[in-house]
């Protein structure tokens, strides 16, 4: 499989030297987005990466999607959000990794159905530690409460 950015920040997390990882889950690492498209919003990347969910062996695919449902369920607790979006796709970065989008009760209404796709990236805040360390230490925290961290960052 080709390198991917996926790859890279694997690695990155790996060495620890990604500042915006939250820690280390069975099936792989959490991330802050580096864009906040929506608040809160995540990412899990798979350790070690592989091109996509069907080349998992079925108890590492499992593990994978158990993995991204308990993010959902820390979004939810540490951001008094109303639901969880979840997304793979993988055609621009053709390696497996899951977007992890929490939304919010009080979202304008023009905006509540729409896809995050469909909102503005480029006016999303990019992820620093002085305006997001502090959310990235409380979701690590309801992790490790959900028993669902091996290693925080």
């Amino acid at each position: 499989m080709p390198q991917t950015g996926i790859h890279a920040l694997v690695e990155r997390c790996r060495a620890g030297d990604c500042d915006f990882a939250v820690g280390r889950v069975p099936s792989g690492w959490v991330l802050i987005a580096e864009r906040q498209v929506l608040p809160g919003y995540c990412l899990l990347l798979p350790d070690p990466v592989v091109p996509h969910l069907n080349a998992l062996q079925p108890e590492l695919r499992g593990q994978f999607m158990s993995d991204m449902a308990l993010i959902g369920d820390a979004l939810l607790a540490v951001t008094g959000g109303v639901r969880i979006n979840y997304a793979i796709f993988g055609n621009v970065e053709p390696a497996l990794h899951a977007h992890i989008f929490p939304r919010d009760g009080a979202e304008p209404a023009a905006m509540r159905t729409l896809q995050p796709w469909a909102l503005d990236w480029t006016a999303a805040p990019i992820y620093s530690e002085s305006l997001f360390g502090d959310f990235k230490r409380r979701l690590g925290l309801e992790l490790v409460r959900q028993r669902a961290l091996k290693q925080i960052v």
